[in-house]
């Protein structure tokens, strides 16, 4: 995979450079980059709220830069850290509620998702995360700081040349579906679908009445292969839960769709879906082809209730000594190693959305 990475930063070099119509830096091929979502994004924003869902704690961030957790649910760099490397940044956005988050550290952008958010805000009152809503009106905030760092017209530049990354959806299914009952009388998955659908084109066209041009959005991942989704619905099994990998295949239709929709909808918007739904489904497949050994369970041991099961331990001593061998870190998330395969996966994505 390395060869098709230094693909990717040679052909988005040149095209950058061919951009010259673009608000980039003479470093960097976009200006700044804001990730919004859920824990697959959250660079650390829960750190400072009153939830459940944290990674402030090792082993979370034991092998990121000085061995230190940053709220990141990883034991190291997210997709988007490394997206945000080949980018040519040599520092990564902070997470807006941080205290750090201020002066010239605005300049390339912000990290405004939030462990336990999803597109509906019920799933995200659950876990008394950030909505996508307030989301947008943090970003909007940002907008007005970054007015009284720099010019008007260049904090337009920025915004407009900014890379923007969603990725949420999963505890919608994971965390709130799967488990009301009520819901799943109320909603069939292809109805719930529609909705979480309607509600990600109303973050869309917020972001882009606030300026944003340049989007990429994740699809949900393949569910059934996640460790907690076959530890509790496997049955016994230890292989993928076809019945919750074809619901994400359901609204991965859906996000198509609406994306499709929306790019036809709103001028000047350059939209694009990053399938990570194929790349993790093939690690969790058949994960010797890429290097792993482990697939079914994550590196570190995880808690035992309903809220805990997916997060590892705090300090626990039951953490593998080599995550490079594993597809997940915890019981949902994947680890550096799979975070940096499945980056090196989306870089067609990528470039057309930068050139």
């Amino acid at each position: 995979m390395e060869g098709s990475k230094k693909f990717f930063l040679a052909l988005a070099i040149f095209l950058g450079m061919m951009n010259s119509g673009s608000a980039q830096s003479s470093t960097t091929l976009v200006p700044a980059v804001f990730t919004f979502g859920d824990s697959t994004m959250d660079v650390g924003n829960n750190d400072f709220l009153d939830s459940d869902f944290k990674a402030n704690f090792l082993p979370y961030g034991r092998d990121f830069m000085n061995h230190t957790p940053t709220g990141r649910f990883c034991n190291g760099k997210l997709p988007t850290d490394f997206t945000v490397e080949t980018l040519g940044f040599t520092t990564y956005p902070l997470p807006y509620l941080s205290p750090q988050a201020t002066g010239k550290n605005l300049l390339i952008g912000a990290g405004f998702a939030s462990a336990g958010s999803g597109y509906s805000d019920q799933t995200t009152k659950l876990y008394h995360a950030i909505s996508l809503s307030q989301q947008l009106k943090y970003f909007k905030e940002y907008q007005s700081k970054l007015v009284q760092l720099v010019s008007r017209r260049k904090a337009n530049s920025i915004i407009k040349g900014g890379l923007y990354v969603l990725g949420t959806g999963t505890g919608d299914f994971v965390q709130n579906y799967y488990i009301n009952r009520k819901l799943r009388k109320l909603y069939s998955v292809n109805a719930f679908s529609d909705l979480l659908a309607r509600e990600l084109s109303k973050f869309i066209k917020g972001l882009h009445s606030l300026g944003a041009r340049r989007i990429g959005i994740t699809s949900l991942p393949p569910l059934g292969c996640l460790p907690a989704n076959i530890r509790v619905f496997g049955h016994g099994r230890k292989t993928c839960v076809t019945r919750l990998n074809e619901d994400a295949k359901t609204f991965n239709r859906k996000l198509n769709q609406t994306v499709v929709a929306l790019a036809r909808e709103l001028p000047n918007l350059m939209i694009a879906v990053f399938d990570i739904y194929q790349p993790i489904y093939d690690l969790a497949t058949a994960p010797s082809k890429q290097g792993f050994v482990e697939a079914k369970r994550g590196c570190c041991k995880t808690g035992s209730s309903v809220k805990t099961s997916v997060l590892c331990i705090p300090k626990s001593t039951s953490t593998c000594s080599n995550a490079t061998s594993y597809v997940f870190w915890d019981s949902v998330h994947p680890s550096e190693a799979a975070n940096k395969f499945i980056a090196e996966s989306l870089a067609i994505a990528g470039i057309y959305l930068i050139s």
